[in-house]
């Protein structure tokens, strides 16, 4: 093309040239050029997200200052600093609770004065089935909340008031929390963006200092137990003293008061899952303030509970076996040191049972998808990413004291015969995460079964007529939604190729849609259909790993934790910084078993 016919390569020559005409624009990977008397695109187009952009970054950073100023005053109170009282830790956890009370109400009636606005909404966050859970372990935190109250009036005589304001300001605001996240979890916020930002980033950390404060509460109740067992495991060489917070008075009737203070403990695993879950929530919404979303349909997950014979079979049964070895477990354990052995012994071979088996599941799911052509659901999404984050940083957990245990069996100088199982216990753990982290990842990055079949009948027909024909085609205009048939429209077929189709109608209830017989890809190699049999395994190993991370949350959750009670560890780093380890890795590795749970259960309903 002569080069006088061409556009001006700048904004500058295009004002200095009025005169000069141009083509069409064509195709080009360069940056589109400015046609004469085009208007210059504004600068402050580009500049208008860099507030929000601040915005972003000084919430977070106000929210990690709260939550690191937070996690101080809880360590101060632990450890009993001079000047640092619970009555203060709880003050200040009540203002952050009331603060965020007020935050929730103004969004709340805001929402509610412009309720007739479209606003957009992020499908992916906010499932029903996870309002659901933390609908129901909110309802548990409530009973837990009297349950202090009631604690508080035993002990009136010698508690600070903050000790009774504190559950009742939290029973508050976890009923007005599971509100808001029930109606507006999924919210696309585009107006007040700076202000939200900060209110939301403080709810996330409100809810992590929730959190924390419930795992240090429960840790010292389980750390005090654990004292007084390890005596029997023959470990007195250890200096016993208990931290205890018990008020200095006595509690009227002393039954009632006992009984209530043992159901606070049984009741915390609930309240420090509901905590977590809703800061995870909140995380969700934090990122999709000011987000751009796209205007195609996404699909509907609805749960099947069709072929799960199998894996529900073996899963309730790991489920059964998890509740007698705890109840066994509990009842031995520290009544003498053959049977506080006996009960480590049979811990462990029921725990290395399960986790091989898990194993072995896992693989079989991460064999059947590389074996099939199911598509990547590549489209932008800060719940799937926050999921799989999440899957990796709280294995951590269990990792540490995994491999904490492997080094203790290597470097002891003496090693108790059922010391020796909690070798291929610690490997089991490693590996088995590793595992399952790689099939929930990848389960959540496919596309749902039946969109995927559409994808790739639109490939094997195009193979099918020998062109390099795009997969976009009438039949598919504006987008299908999963569950859906995608049928032609407009009279769309495909073209054969030489007179003779590929396209074969299924029939029988087998059969999910058309399929193709004889097509093979690219690379040689046959397509692998979707169907029934290959789902059903699919289901199956989800359901079944999901009722055995249901089991392996129950025993530590509920104190039968071994990690405390080997003793061997213990020996060779020492008593308290492998106590500090413990409690430090062991609320990571509780809630990794519910979240990957959570993530198995929403990968089932998407198969």
């Amino acid at each position: 093309m002569p080069e006088d016919q061409g556009a001006p390569a700048s904004p500058r020559e295009a004002r200095s040239s009025p005169d000069r005409s141009s083509p069409a624009p064509a195709a080009s990977p360069h940056p589109q050029i400015l046609a004469p008397g085009s208007p210059v695109p504004r600068r402050g187009a580009v500049r208008a997200s860099v507030p929000q952009k601040l915005a972003e970054a000084l919430s977070s950073q106000y929210g990690l200052n709260v939550f690191v100023a937070g996690l101080l005053l809880l360590l101060a109170w632990a450890v009993h600093a001079s000047g640092v009282g619970k009555s203060d830790l709880l003050c200040v956890l009540t203002a952050l609770m009331l603060l965020q009370l007020l935050w929730m109400l103004w969004y709340v009636g805001r929402s509610a004065a412009h309720r007739r606005l479209t606003r957009p909404k992020d499908t992916h966050a906010g499932a029903r089935w996870l309002r659901g859970s933390i609908a129901l372990f909110a309802f548990i935190t409530v009973i837990l909340g009297g349950l202090k109250v009631g604690y508080f009036v035993g002990f009136s005589a010698c508690l600070s008031v903050t000790e009774g304001v504190f559950p009742v300001t939290h029973t508050v605001h976890t009923l007005v929390q599971v509100y808001f996240l029930w109606v507006h979890a999924k919210d696309i916020i585009q107006s007040f963006k700076t202000l939200e930002r900060f209110g939301v980033i403080h709810s996330v950390f409100t809810n992590l200092l929730l959190w924390a404060n419930s795992v240090l509460n429960e840790s010292k109740h389980q750390l005090n137990e654990h004292k007084e067992r390890l005596i029997t495991l023959g470990f007195g060489n250890i200096t016993i003293v208990l931290d205890d917070h018990t008020p200095p008075c006595n509690c009227s009737p002393p039954a009632l008061c006992a009984a209530i203070s043992h159901g606070i403990y049984y009741l915390y695993p609930f309240n420090i899952e509901y905590q977590i879950l809703a800061s995870t929530m909140l995380y969700v919404l934090w990122k999709n303030i000011g987000r751009r979303v796209d205007g195609c349909r996404h699909p509907k997950i609805q749960f099947k509970f069709r072929g799960l014979a199998a894996g529900s079979a073996l899963g309730l049964a790991a489920l059964a076996a998890t509740i007698g070895v705890v109840v066994v477990y509990l009842i031995q354990i520290g009544r003498s040191k053959t049977k506080s052995e006996s009960a480590l012994t049979m811990f462990y071979l029921y725990a290395t049972t399960l986790l091989a088996l898990m194993g072995v599941a896992g693989l079989v799911g991460i064999r059947i998808y590389r074996l099939s052509e199911q598509s990547l659901d590549e489209s932008k999404n800060p719940a799937r990413r926050l999921d799989a984050d999440l899957l990796v940083a709280t294995a951590s957990g269990s990792w540490l004291l995994s491999w904490g245990s492997i080094l203790a069996m290597l470097c002891a100088k003496a090693r108790p015969a059922y010391t020796w199982y909690n070798l291929p216990y610690s490997v089991l753990v490693i590996v088995e995460k590793y595992i399952q982290n790689l099939f929930i990842i990848e389960s959540t990055y496919r596309e749902p079964g039946e969109l995927s079949d559409s994808i790739r009948t639109l490939r094997v027909v195009t193979v099918c007529n020998g062109s390099d024909a795009p997969l976009a085609s009438p039949g598919l205009k504006g987008g299908a939604a999963v569950g859906e048939d995608v049928a032609p429209q407009d009279g769309w077929v495909p073209p054969a190729a030489d007179g003779s189709m590929c396209l074969r109608e299924g029939s029988g209830e087998g059969d999910a849609g058309p399929s193709w017989e004889g097509a093979w890809g690219p690379a040689g190699r046959p397509h692998f259909l979707q169907g029934n049999v290959k789902r059903s395994v699919l289901r199956n190993v989800t359901a079944f790993l999901f009722l055995c991370n249901i089991s392996l949350w129950i025993p530590p959750a509920f104190g039968c934790r071994p990690e405390y009670d080997n003793g061997l560890e213990e020996t060779v780093f020492g008593f308290e910084p492998w106590i500090i380890v413990v409690n430090l890795a062991m609320p990571f590795s509780i809630f990794y078993r519910m979240h990957a749970a959570a993530s198995l259960f929403e990968v089932y309903c998407k198969i």
